[in-house]
């Protein structure tokens, strides 16, 4: 296991909010080796006692002195190699490189490292988001493979990192009573969800020039699609199971324009009261160009072109200031095909949810209401999980330091998910697609019933067929 953490970028908002709290808890759990050290860099004109300090004071742990007093700091420009070789060249022992940079430095640091050799064995570490375009993620690969060995970078999304995440491999491979189910012939529809009251205050200048397709679909719930799509697993290993995920992302249609048009939404959030709060404009925002028409709300409907998924829609969408929090992963099973009990509807559905904040997976089942064979009712059978077990920073983290890399993304990975996402983005810079205003704490832009029971959005579109899918029928979902 490797002892030395080394931080690019450590004076930043990464490290004090998810790295040191997640080394703090593998220091609990007994999960760090001997001899364990972080050395943070940064350019800040910092020594080590000023930056114990700076991260005691937003630290919370049993384990902070304890971790602190493994902690050093060296005022650095991690773009010049001099400076970056002088402190690099001291490392005898493999080191964990950890960029925890904005993503415009990526480049220029890991050409730097190049330059400095660092000891063999060295793992790096590069957070999402791995590009911003399809043809800057290959160019940042090509970068690493001239660099770095494949197996010695770890491109970490935390998503995979969380526990009811992780359980979606279980619930679907050990359990004979849903796989067999899997598959188009008896799921009508899955949606994949990360709606939040929160708002893009605080980080709005950096938000802006990303929006909610590239800050979450294009990696964190894409991730959730090829868990719940991929084909069965003939071993648990690191390239067994990414293998898989680049499977499903290959086979995932890429949307033509028209396509796109019929089967995205796009919104950015107005005036509104969110979470018990007033909410300014998005457009109001420091830093925020409203000309970018950055979108703060999207929703892309996707198919999967294999036997298993034929006909089946995949609903990503995220969104801020909503009305409530919705973090989930929503499997819809097809209705029976037929009734016996002389009701005159249909039964509800089916649904198996998997909460991702709480974590909680839910399973709705159709039962008889007490006393009245005829009469049916839903139930839901479900259980929440503790925060028992690590988080997932530091579940991630410990992978790294152990040289796992079976939940970090591939290089062909985090390529083939720019690719479908890249059609979408360009479309929408022509203004293919309208961005919809919805007031902050609401549900999000406008929609209209459509046909089979689906939504569509209201504004100009109410001609098109199927473009969206939200679970707002009645009874569909039981809390």
């Amino acid at each position: 296991m490797i002892a030395t953490l080394v931080i690019f970028g450590a004076s930043g908002d990464l490290t004090s909010r998810f790295l040191m709290p997640a080394i703090m808890r593998l220091y609990e759990a007994g999960q760090l080796p001997a001899g364990f050290r972080v050395v943070g860099l940064a350019r800040d004109d910092w020594d080590t006692a000023m930056f114990r300090r700076h991260l005691e004071e937003k630290l919370r742990s049993s384990a902070r002195q304890a971790v602190l007093a493994r902690t050093e700091y060296r005022p650095v420009d991690v773009t010049d190699p001099d400076q970056l070789a002088e402190v690099l060249g001291k490392e005898t022992q493999p080191v964990v490189a950890y960029l925890a940079l904005p993503p415009s430095l990526f480049t220029p640091t890991i050409e730097t490292m190049a330059t400095c050799r660092l000891p063999r064995g060295s793992k790096l570490v590069v957070e999402k988001p791995f590009g911003t375009d399809l043809a800057s993620a290959c160019d940042l690969n090509r970068l690493l493979h001239e660099s770095f060995p494949e197996q010695d970078v770890f491109r970490l999304d935390h998503f995979l990192g969380k526990q009811t995440v992780q359980n979606i491999l279980g619930l679907r491979f050990a359990n004979r009573v849903f796989e067999p189910l899997w598959n188009a012939q008896h799921i009508e529809r899955v949606e994949i969800v990360w709606e939040e009251t929160l708002t893009a205050a605080g980080r709005a200048s950096f938000y802006d020039g990303t929006g909610a397709l590239r800050d979450m679909i294009q990696n964190h719930l894409l991730q959730l699609l090829a868990l719940v799509a991929m084909e069965p697993l003939h071993s648990l290993d690191a390239r067994t199971l990414r293998d898989r995920k680049v499977d499903v992302f290959r086979a995932v249609r890429r949307l033509a324009p028209g396509e796109i048009d019929r089967h995205t939404v796009r919104g950015r959030y107005g005036h509104g009261a969110a979470d018990g709060r007033e909410v300014s404009p998005y457009v109001d925002e420091a830093g925020v160009d409203p000309g970018r028409k950055t979108e703060t709300f999207a929703q892309v409907v996707l198919s999967i072109d294999n036997w298993r998924w034929a006909g089946v829609p995949f609903v990503l969408r995220t969104g801020k200031a909503l009305g409530r929090n919705r973090r989930e992963v929503v499997v819809h099973f097809k209705p029976v095909p037929h009734v016996a009990f002389g009701q005159e509807t249909q039964p509800p559905s089916n649904v198996l949810t998997i909460e991702l904040a709480p974590d909680r997976i839910a399973l709705s089942v159709n039962v008889n209401k007490p006393g009245d064979l005829f009469e049916m009712e839903q139930v839901a059978l479900d259980r929440s999980f503790g925060s028992e077990g690590l988080p997932a920073y530091a579940r991630l983290l410990l992978d790294v330091l152990n040289g796992d890399p079976m939940l970090s993304i591939r290089d062909d990975e985090a390529e083939e998910s720019w690719r479908i996402v890249e059609p979408i983005l360009a479309r929408w810079a022509e203004g293919g697609v309208p961005l919809l205003e919805y007031a902050a704490g609401t549900e999000g832009p406008p929609l209209l019933p459509s046909r089979g029971g689906l939504t569509a959005p209201a504004q100009d579109r109410q001609s098109l067929e199927l473009i969206t899918i939200r679970d707002r029928e009645a009874g569909t979902r039981q809390s």
